[in-house]
């Protein structure tokens, strides 16, 4: 196992900074850190509890997506469908909670259960078949569109209970609102941070990713831990559809039709590797957070969505560029 399936080591040693250095979230942390103080030169609204509040809130959605995203490509995989399939979720909760057949909580229990379900698929044709998980995922996507317009009626589902919406509503730390729902994705991404980096399950998935027939033959069931990868993710996703149920308070199916490519983004910002085997969930956060501060600070200085969409490509090619240039130079 290389030394990069391995976020945190020894931190008395006398190596610790060229550690810290060379970690594979060092980067990303760099660029979130001169981005925020770029903007705060830039306007003084951005600097600001109440900002970084609202940052938090815009990014907990696509966050919670990054973080099933972060799973399936540290396998090599990739998943076009997360977005369809939230989107799904959340009409699934809204409406049969609205509906008023079925309590609040089963209503969530069934959205979640919905997008564990079609996670669980795309691991079963991704393993079973095989299939790429690229085409899967993409037919997949369709799926879970075509599905949530058909059950929807292309109807918005408003007057939900409290038990949907409560995510959205804020409590005060110092002078600053926070959600709930913030801390949810916060403690979404530290559970599986610490599963990825402290438990053997997590070295398991590291070492599928950097090798599947290297990780079957040293007796880790490859097939088993490929679907199941597949179901968590789908399951997160579902926990990405309450969150944004909780900030939009409606269930909307013309939700997330960009957001499998805004958790990409955040995946590859936070240095996880396109190829497997390297990165971890904090450096997906950090990724989600760098697109945030850069559409919210772009925002703040009145430039048109357009370029900051234009700028967000940019920074996509420039980490995939330094992705494939630092797996050369391991070679």
């Amino acid at each position: 196992m290389t030394s990069s399936t391995v976020p945190y080591g020894n931190l008395t040693g006398p190596s610790t900074l060229r550690r810290l250095a060379t970690a594979p979230v060092a980067g990303p942390l760099a660029a979130l850190v001169l981005a925020c103080a770029f903007f705060s030169l830039m306007t003084d609204q951005f600097l600001s509890g109440g900002n970084f509040s609202l940052i938090i809130q815009q990014v907990m959605v696509v966050g919670a997506l990054a973080v099933g995203q972060t799973l399936i490509i540290l396998t090599a995989g990739i998943d076009l469908s997360c977005g369809a399939v939230m989107a799904f979720g959340s009409i699934v909760i809204a409406k049969t909670a609205a509906e008023g057949t079925v309590p609040p909580l089963v209503a969530i229990a069934l959205g979640l259960a919905v997008c564990a379900g079609f996670g669980l698929l795309n691991g079963l044709l991704v393993k079973l078949i095989p299939l790429p998980p690229f085409i899967v995922t993409l037919g997949m996507l369709n799926v879970a569109f075509a599905l949530t317009h058909i059950y929807s009626n292309e109807q918005t589902v408003s007057d939900l209970p409290r038990a949907l919406t409560f995510l959205g509503e804020t409590f005060p730390l110092g002078d600053t609102d926070v959600t709930y729902g913030s801390l949810l994705a916060l403690a979404l991404f530290g559970l599986f941070a610490y599963l990825l980096s402290s438990t053997s399950w997590g070295r398991h998935v590291y070492a599928l990713g950097n090798s599947p027939e290297a990780a079957r033959l040293n007796g880790i069931r490859t097939g088993r831990l490929t679907i199941g990868l597949y179901a968590i993710a789908g399951l997160v996703y579902g926990i990405a559809a309450l969150l944004l149920i909780s900030r939009t308070g409606v269930g909307d199916p013309q939700a997330g039709q960009t957001d499998n490519l805004d958790s990409i983004t955040a995946v590859v910002l936070g240095g996880t590797s396109l190829f497997g085997g390297r990165g971890s969930v904090l450096g997906s956060l950090i990724g989600a957070l760098i697109v945030g501060v850069f559409r919210n600070g772009l925002q703040l200085m009145g430039v048109a969505s357009i370029y900051q969409t234009l700028i967000t490509g940019v920074l996509v090619i420039l980490a995939v560029t330094v992705d494939q240039i630092s797996r050369k130079r391991i070679r």
